[in-house]
């Protein structure tokens, strides 16, 4: 019994979709590629390596990077067969990631100082900010990338985990922020602002510059996880309602403000009035997952590339046609894991600011994949932001990292 239950170890999965995609992508490809074969097999050794230094060093929760493995697998073997480019990037960005994993998981363990130093993480996330909106490049309608030695970066990736902090470190001791006095001497009056509007007025000016950018699908991220919060710490209907409202506000002038977002609201609402233009990649998009059906057409059968951005925006689409409908929901039900052991681990560590970042991270992977998902199926309005662990690009795989070695060094301590 105890043979039969190694062997049934869900990293041996793992590899055996990693063996079985790589093979029939080296099937595919005529000539025959042997870069397949060596791809596929380093993904394989980095998984694997990765998993047995985590059962080795008894890092907590070994099942977190199983299903990140997993998402991760699906995500490369598309990206190979979408370019082979693509993937080899994806893989080398896979080892920083893996890297960072274990340099963050050390670190979270080892400093005690991540609660005690709230002015910190607003303070860099605000001075990114400023850098990229001053220094910073713009795509599809947004100023969210800048250059660093050739390679571009995404600051927001990185604002996250910060954010995700900053969220705790109040909620762990709201005392740390004081409240602020303006007295003014003609009239005699004075004005107290308390701590909780000052907590809220630093969220605002987040997702600000967030609005500066023109990243409205990561504004409404923070802004998700801001509302959560403020929901689960039991804040008062008045504060709830007073949000809710400005919400709306901003909605409304980014429908007239915003272009893009404008597009967007109206290729949500009817694609095909422009199915040419303005509301091709939506429908190509259902065109996509409609024609895999129930089983797929098989991977490298299908047409994904009439998808534009399938690779980021769209990827999940492209697993849809070509693994079909029952891939994509294999997906689905993944991420649903990853939140369940994520949200398992909030509940079960003793201290309160590991509790709250584990919240935090793991409703930021939640929503963050309820947006792109809805998007994609038509769910809700579209918006530029990557499925984690799928998508393509190294800044965000390399922040699902970080974040990902934070929630395991959590893990050890639950």
């Amino acid at each position: 019994m105890k043979s039969y239950t190694r062997f049934v170890k869900p990293v041996y999965l793992v590899v055996l979709i990693n063996l079985m995609g790589f093979l029939l992508l080296y099937m595919y490809s005529k000539p025959y590629d042997n870069i397949t074969i060596f791809a596929g097999f380093s993904v394989i050794a980095l998984i694997c390596l990765t998993y047995a230094l985590i059962l080795k060093l008894e890092m907590g929760d070994e099942y977190l990077f199983l299903i990140v493995s997993m998402l991760m697998s699906i995500g490369i073997i598309m990206l190979y067969r979408l370019g082979r480019d693509l993937a080899l990037k994806q893989i080398i960005w896979l080892a920083v990631g893996i890297t960072m994993f274990f340099a963050c998981y050390f670190a979270y363990l080892k400093l005690n100082i991540w609660d005690k130093v709230i002015y910190i993480y607003p303070i860099v996330s605000y001075i990114l900010f400023i850098i990229t909106i001053v220094f910073g490049g713009g795509k599809r309608g947004a100023t969210n990338w800048i250059a660093i030695g050739g390679i571009s970066v995404q600051s927001s990736e990185i604002i996250k985990v910060l954010y995700v902090f900053f969220l705790a470190s109040y909620y762990t001791d709201p005392d740390k922020l004081n409240n602020i006095t303006i007295a003014f001497k003609r009239p005699n009056i004075k004005i107290n602002i308390s701590r909780q509007w000052i907590f809220i007025a630093l969220n605002y000016i987040f997702i600000g510059f967030l609005f500066l950018q023109r990243e409205l699908g990561t504004a409404f991220l923070f802004f998700g996880v801001f509302i959560f919060f403020l929901f689960i710490f039991g804040s008062k209907l008045t504060t709830l309602v007073f949000n809710a409202v400005v919400a709306c506000a901003g909605l409304v002038f980014s429908y007239f403000y915003f272009y893009h977002i404008r597009v967007r609201f109206d290729t949500w609402i009817n694609p095909w009035s422009d199915i040419s233009n303005k509301g091709y990649q939506i429908t190509q998009s259902l065109f996509a997952i409609g024609s895999g059906g129930f089983f797929g057409t098989g991977l490298g059968l299908g047409r994904p590339d009439f998808v534009p951005e399938v690779h980021t925006d769209f990827i999940f689409s492209a697993i849809c046609e070509e693994m079909g409908i029952f891939g994509g929901i294999a997906v689905i039900f993944l991420f649903f894991i990853f939140a369940y052991r994520g949200f398992k681990i909030s509940l079960m560590v003793n201290e309160t600011f590991d509790r709250i970042v584990a919240l935090g991270i793991t409703l930021m992977f939640a929503l963050q994949t309820f947006i792109i998902l809805g998007g994609v199926i038509k769910l809700i309005p579209l918006t530029g932001i990557t499925l984690p662990f799928i998508s393509y690009g190294g800044s965000s795989l390399v922040s699902g990292f970080i974040s990902l070695g934070i929630l395991q060094a959590i893990s050890r301590k639950a």
